[in-house]
């Protein structure tokens, strides 16, 4: 089921598994300056500690109209691996709730049943790789992949296997292994924290979701293991951001942790994963299957449900990455300029 999703819809990854964060014991220390690109396969140690304990996290938005409410939490990936979220004061506002929306996201809806998803599981896998079985060395320019094998060997390791993956995953791979050695972690911490929440309090939950259908999943993945992706972007992007930005992304998860927002908005948010998807919605084999515009697909759904909560509750909570929440032109900009008043923590 991972491969499936991993092959068909990896253009989800800007938008799932984000609600998440972090929390500390020891001081707050980053610079807020940008990292420099690094130099051929040098690996910039991470400086800034990654914070542990109990914190509580950033405050939340308020969007409203006349006397209904929707309060939005601000969530941050990747975050410290060791720490506690002070959630009480979110639960009472979930307590307080009729309705939880999910954070954004985009799924696959195939009609094969469960035990037909276990079948297509080898094929996932297949797909994954280079077609023709090409290895990284043939399909990378020489000089990132002299980058791939510094970085490989400090935080993957001696897998070959991974030689023989598209850029695209290989990079994917490489960026969650760094982000654990590095003592940060990309696992849900706040979802799954309010997932309970609303199951506690009896709150209804309503996703957020896009859902591509694929009527043929197995020829779906035929077809993308012999199709070509522009994925170089995607691969270069995500070396430089683990041999540079390693100290940058663990200073925003201490900031999240703390509740720092002014911080966040200084810090620099140097993601790859636009890069990366767009490698799949740019590609023909996207738009024949309908996921060519996706972030649009998810804004305008995201927007849809939550303009319909703010309609019907007095109080709805939802959660966001604090990215979107921080752009000019981001979702906050939109509900303003639909007349709701935006209020930031």
């Amino acid at each position: 089921m991972r491969g499936m999703l991993l092959c068909l819809a990896l253009a989800v990854l800007p938008w799932t598994a984000n609600a998440q964060a972090a929390a500390a014991d020891e001081p707050l220390a980053a610079s807020t300056a940008p990292s420099a690109k690094p130099q051929d396969g040098a690996i910039v140690d991470l400086q800034t500690v990654v914070v542990s304990g109990s914190q509580p996290g950033p405050g939340l938005w308020r969007v409203s109209k006349g006397d209904h409410v929707l309060w939005i939490l601000g969530t941050q990936s990747p975050l410290p691996r060791r720490m506690e979220w002070e959630s009480g004061p979110v639960e009472q506002v979930v307590s307080q709730s009729q309705e939880v929306i999910q954070p954004p996201s985009v799924g696959m809806k195939a009609e094969v049943g469960f035990f037909g998803m276990l079948g297509l599981i080898p094929s996932a896998f297949k797909a994954r790789r280079n077609p023709d079985d090409k290895t990284l060395q043939e399909v990378v320019p020489a000089a990132q992949y002299a980058r791939w094998q510094v970085l490989k060997a400090r935080y993957v390791g001696k897998d070959r296997g991974i030689e023989r993956w598209r850029p695209v995953f290989a990079a994917l791979e490489l960026y969650d292994k760094a982000i654990e050695r590095s003592g940060m972690t990309t696992s849900g911490i706040v979802g799954p924290a309010v997932a309970k929440m609303a199951k506690r309090h009896k709150v209804k939950v309503t996703p957020a979701k896009v859902e591509i259908a694929i009527a043929e999943p197995k020829r779906a993945l035929k077809e993308f293991s012999t199709a070509s992706l522009n994925d170089l972007q995607c691969f270069e992007k995500t070396l430089d951001r683990i041999q540079g930005d390693l100290d940058n992304m663990a200073a925003r998860a201490n900031a999240w942790a703390v509740g720092d927002i002014n911080l966040l908005r200084d810090l620099p948010s140097n993601s790859q994963f636009a890069a990366c998807s767009a490698a799949f919605t740019e590609a023909a084999l996207a738009r024949k299957y309908g996921i060519n515009d996706l972030s649009q697909q998810v804004e305008r759904k995201w927007m849809s449900v939550a303009e319909s909560a703010l309609a019907r509750n007095t109080s709805t909570f939802a959660m966001l990455p604090i990215s979107e929440l921080l752009k000019s032109d981001g979702y906050m900009a939109k509900l303003q300029a639909k007349g709701y008043e935006v209020q930031t923590p």
